[in-house]
């Protein structure tokens, strides 16, 4: 059954209204006739079960048949910081990243990223991309939520943003040693409920930044004995995580 999102504004008791790209996509390219199914989520962890009601100018409106609580997103909330790495790899990370859990992608400026930063009109129009490769990622793997990727941020900034946030911190780092270690990092980190995974750029993280990470409470780990590259080791850890929580979901 095709699925789509839709802003909670257009959703009423009895019908949900769909507009933009998605309107096109239902009437021109799916088809789709009046009374045809279709699934709707407003990208806050409720999915609509509807049929095509009526199409109007530039809108499809469905008619609601049933409400039901998402089950697909982990039991805890993973923040991705990744370290901004060089020409398109950004964007496979993202797909990744939506389709393992990933509520929240943060791109951080380290102090060995290549790529610079550009003008605000260019970086808007960079993450509004960024946020459609997510968008479409979470229609593929039937998400129940619509993950954000944010306006690139700072390692400090990004740090204390975590903080802020609550969340327990991870961070790999290739001098790490000991998988013990990490495996009751992990634990620690689902016990907790949001957990933040930073990840550094090409050329890692400096050790200044592992430091300035670690006096506020982060927790640096080991992904073993192999040198990950950028685009591999956050789809690593997420993985590990959300084969992990889905795990202890099901034996609480």
């Amino acid at each position: 059954m095709p699925r789509f999102f839709v802003d909670p504004d257009n959703v009423t008791e009895e019908t949900v209204t769909v507009t933009g790209g998605d309107y096109n996509h239902i009437r021109n390219v799916l088809r789709m006739r009046i009374g045809e199914r279709i699934t709707v989520c407003d990208g806050e962890g409720t999915d609509y079960v509807c049929e095509v009601g009526r199409y109007e100018e530039q809108s499809c409106v469905l008619n609601i048949l049933e409400r039901q609580d998402s089950a697909v997103e982990l039991p805890v909330e993973i923040t991705l910081y990744q370290g901004f790495p060089k020409k398109d790899k950004m964007e496979l990370i993202i797909q990744k990243a939506v389709e393992l859990g990933a509520v929240r992608i943060v791109p951080v400026m380290c102090e060995r990223t290549i790529v610079k930063l550009e003008d605000p009109k260019k970086e808007a129009r960079k993450v509004e991309r960024m946020n459609a490769i997510a968008e479409s990622a979470a229609k593929q793997s039937g998400r129940g939520m619509l993950p954000e990727v944010t306006m690139p941020v700072k390692f400090a900034q990004a740090v204390a943003d975590a903080v802020k946030r609550g969340e327990k911190i991870l961070v790999p780092y290739e001098n790490a040693t000991g998988m013990k270690a990490t495996k009751e990092a992990f634990s620690e980190a689902l016990s907790g409920g949001k957990i933040a995974v930073f990840i550094g750029p090409e050329g890692g993280f400096e050790r200044s930044e592992i430091e300035l990470a670690e006096n506020r409470g982060a927790l640096v780990i080991s992904l073993g004995r192999r040198i990950l590259r950028t685009e591999t080791a956050g789809i690593a850890v997420l993985s590990a995580l959300m084969l992990a929580s889905e795990l202890r979901n099901e034996e609480s």
